[in-house]
C-alpha cells in the first residue's frame, strides 16, 4: 500500500469517474485503473463497483476512503512541519540582552540579521542576568546576550 494509492483511492471516490480521477491525480487513467486494483487484491477487498457510467463506492470502501484521506491530511501536515524547520532564521526570534550590553551589539547585529535573515523577526527584552536566565530556561527567549561567566548548562 503506498500514499500513492491512497491518493487514486480518494481522488477515485470524490470523481466517480475513473478518467477524471486520472486527470485529477495527472496520470493516464489505466495507471489509476491499476493502481486501485491492486490495491483492493492487497486488501483483499472490493472498493469500487465498476458500471459502464463510472464507479460507486462500496460501503467497506467508504471507510477505507475516509481512512485513507486522514492519512493523506496527515501526510500533508508532515510535510508542512518538516518544511517550516527548514529555514530556521524565519519567523519570530525572543532575544534578552543586559542594559549594559545591547546598546553596544545590537546596532551592528540588528542590520547584520536583517541582511542575512530577512523573515526574521526580532523581539528584544532587556533584564538582569538573573531574569534573562531563567527567562530562556522557561522557554520565554530563544537567546541571551549576557557577560561571562555564564555557568548555566
Amino acid at each position: 500500500m503506498t500514499l500513492t494509492e491512497l491518493s487514486y483511492v480518494v481522488a477515485l471516490a470524490q470523481e466517480q469517474h475513473f478518467g477524471r480521477a486520472a486527470e485529477r491525480c495527472h496520470v493516464s487513467q489505466p495507471t489509476l485503473s491499476i493502481a486501485v486494483k491492486k490495491l483492493e487484491e492487497e486488501l483483499g477487498v472490493t472498493l469500487f463497483e465498476r458500471c459502464k457510467n463510472g464507479v460507486q463506492i462500496t460501503p467497506l470502501g467508504e471507510r477505507i476512503v475516509a481512512m485513507a484521506g486522514g492519512v493523506l491530511h496527515q501526510v500533508a501536515a508532515i510535510k508542512d512541519v518538516a518544511a517550516a524547520d527548514k529555514d530556521q532564521l524565519h519567523g519570530p526570534l525572543a532575544l534578552g540582552t543586559l542594559a549594559t550590553i545591547g546598546p553596544y551589539l545590537l546596532p551592528q547585529f540588528i542590520p547584520l540579521l536583517q541582511k542575512t535573515a530577512g523573515q526574521l523577526s526580532l523581539y528584544v527584552e532587556e533584564g538582569s542576568q538573573d531574569s534573562l536566565t531563567l527567562k530562556l530556561r522557561n522557554g520565554e527567549l530563544d537567546a541571551i546576550l549576557v557577560t561571562a561567566p555564564f555557568s548555566e548548562p
